[in-house]
């Protein structure tokens, strides 16, 4: 199924140029064009509603669920706070590089794209923005306000009020629990669903581009999609420092143990499609079964560096191209908000639109500013999936050390004879 659909998105991505350019080409009128180029973009803005429309309930059901049912005893607490610990840390590094890197690169700025029409209150206005704002809008005055407008962050705080309430209850109370979990389920089937659409979306963003300014706008996306490719090679090059310096020379041996899985990830757009193979050859590399069945599926909540950093690369790409200037504290509370929406929707695909969309509408930046990463986002979606395969991984390998899990080539040979 990944792979036939990573076909048909690249097919839409080709039948979009091709039928936008002969629009282009044959239609002299420029009220033509626009006309044809509103008919198409009826298509994107349906599918930008399905996003919102998934938002609440899909951070509700899956972050209650993943909360309630992490364990408590003693061991698993220790093993889960050093988890954690690298995770927050290598949270904060890929947000941070993406926000480096998109300052450096400046991939929005002239972009060339044509930009959906907003009102000037769509601009930020810093100064309605504050630490005392951020810190109590955490807190929602209604669950059912919040759901209602799509309020990403209070949606998580009641979410994690929830997950604990029911972890800490004697019998995990089980029929809520269970509902939560029927939940998540529904609310995942129905993503499925809705990503269905993705390439009809993809194919009506691309041909109302191309319809509008010519074959040539595509170039335009070149720099944005080097630039996002260059920033993970450099979160790529320090996961490998960091491996080395905690596991020496075998942190080297480690990457080409995961060759296969980053590939299938890469391949499919689907970190999840790689867990099993991942599982397999870490155990195989060392990490000890109890270390890995641990880490790897918290990391797949809690860890996923390469979404993370398109997540702050593409606002921050769409602010750019929009002509809008976040502050210093603004782009910091967007680091945090990130921090904690990136958490809540993992394993879902192409999850990363769903963080996007959230948090262009907190920050009042246009949200139909979705539409201009939309036409490359399947080509992005393969590295950021390689990616999260990869800081998984490491994580996993990283806590086994720590643990003293991490089975050395001596102690593997003397375990196999």
């Amino acid at each position: 199924m990944n792979r036939r659909f990573t076909y048909f998105v690249m097919a839409a991505m080709l039948l979009g140029i091709l039928v936008g350019f002969v629009l282009n080409q044959t239609l002299t009128d420029p009220a033509q064009v626009k006309a044809a180029a509103g008919g198409l973009n009826i298509i994107t803005d349906i599918f930008l509603r399905l996003i919102k429309m998934i938002i609440a309930p899909l951070v509700f059901s899956t972050l209650v669920v993943g909360i309630a049912h992490m364990e408590d005893a003693a061991t698993i607490g220790r093993v889960g706070a050093k988890t954690m610990a690298w995770f927050i840390s290598a949270s904060i590094v890929s947000l941070t590089i993406g926000l480096f890197m998109v300052h450096l690169i400046a991939p929005g700025v002239g972009l060339g794209l044509p930009l959906p029409e907003v009102t000037a209150t769509s601009a930020v206005d810093a100064s309605t923005l504050s630490f005392k704002d951020f810190i109590t809008h955490l807190v929602p005055k209604s669950i059912i306000e919040a759901m209602a407008n799509n309020e990403i962050l209070q949606i998580v705080v009641f979410s994690v009020f929830v997950g604990t309430a029911i972890s800490s209850i004697e019998d995990k109370a089980p029929a809520v629990l269970q509902l939560a979990e029927q939940i998540a389920q529904v609310m995942l089937k129905i993503t499925s669903y809705v990503m269905l659409f993705a390439p009809f979306a993809i194919f009506a963003a691309l041909a109302s581009t191309v319809a509008t300014q010519g074959l040539g706008i595509l170039l335009n996306y070149a720099k944005f999609i080097g630039g996002f490719y260059l920033s993970l090679g450099v979160l790529w090059a320090l996961l490998l420092i960091a491996a080395v310096a905690i596991m020496g020379r075998r942190g080297v041996g480690l990457f080409g143990m995961i060759r296969e899985p980053v590939l299938l990830a890469f391949s499919t757009a689907s970190s999840e499609a790689a867990y099993p193979r991942t599982l397999e050859q870490l155990q195989k590399f060392g990490v000890s079964r109890k270390i890995a069945s641990f880490v790897l599926p918290l990391g797949y909540s809690f860890n996923l560096d390469g979404s993370m950093m398109y997540c702050t690369f593409a606002t921050l790409f769409i602010a750019q191209a929009y002509g809008i200037e976040l502050s210093i504290g603004q782009q910091v509370m967007m680091l945090l908000l990130l921090m904690i929406t990136s958490k809540g929707i993992a394993g879902v695909p192409r999850a990363s639109l769903v963080v996007i969309a959230a948090t262009l509408a907190y920050f009042k930046i246009p949200e139909a500013g979705l539409l201009l990463i939309l036409a490359v986002d399947h080509l992005l979606d393969m590295g950021r999936s390689a990616t999260n395969v990869v800081g998984n991984s490491v994580a996993s390998v990283v806590v086994a050390k720590w643990e003293n899990q991490l089975e050395t080539p001596k102690d593997q040979a003397a375990t196999a004879t």
